[in-house]
């Protein structure tokens, strides 16, 4: 999964602000539940701030019993990544953005194996779909897929 790949880069220096250990992946259990509870905002600079915010408003802002363990965050961030190339911006473009946004770091070899098996995916949704008889499906499907391959 693409959310297991994502690291804080800023990990290291969230660590020396925070006083204890941080895992670096930002959807582990750990970093959430550390960075939800143990982190005082006011230690971290401007740039963090805003690149946790945003991670808290962005892919932590659901109402689920279990949340963040719920696998919201992770569903919102891989949507983010495919709306991301849907709006015409290439796996360089995305890891860029996604630096600059969330302070996240993500290879973009990765974010394009990624799409790639997204589209995948959306091609057994659509062959699935058709053979169902689920026209309206099918056609998202084949849209999503012409976004992506742009």
């Amino acid at each position: 999964m693409i959310a297991d790949k994502a690291r804080f880069r800023a990990a290291r220096k969230l660590e020396r602000a925070a006083g204890f250990r941080l895992q670096d992946h930002v959807f582990s259990g750990g970093f959430l539940e550390a960075v939800g509870r143990g982190v005082n905002f006011e230690n971290l600079d401007r740039r963090m701030q805003e690149n946790l915010l945003a991670i808290f408003r962005d892919f932590l802002d659901c109402k689920c019993k279990n949340a963040p363990y719920c696998g919201c965050p992770e569903r919102k961030f891989t949507l983010t990544i495919i709306e991301l190339r849907e709006m015409g911006l290439d796996h360089r473009q995305i890891s860029a953005h996604l630096l600059e946004e969330y302070g996240i770091d993500l290879y973009p070899a990765d974010i394009l194996s990624f799409l790639e098996d997204s589209v995948h995916m959306l091609e057994a949704i659509r062959d699935v779909a058709e053979l169902q008889g689920r026209e309206k499906v099918a056609e998202s499907a084949i849209e999503h897929i012409k976004k992506i391959e742009q």
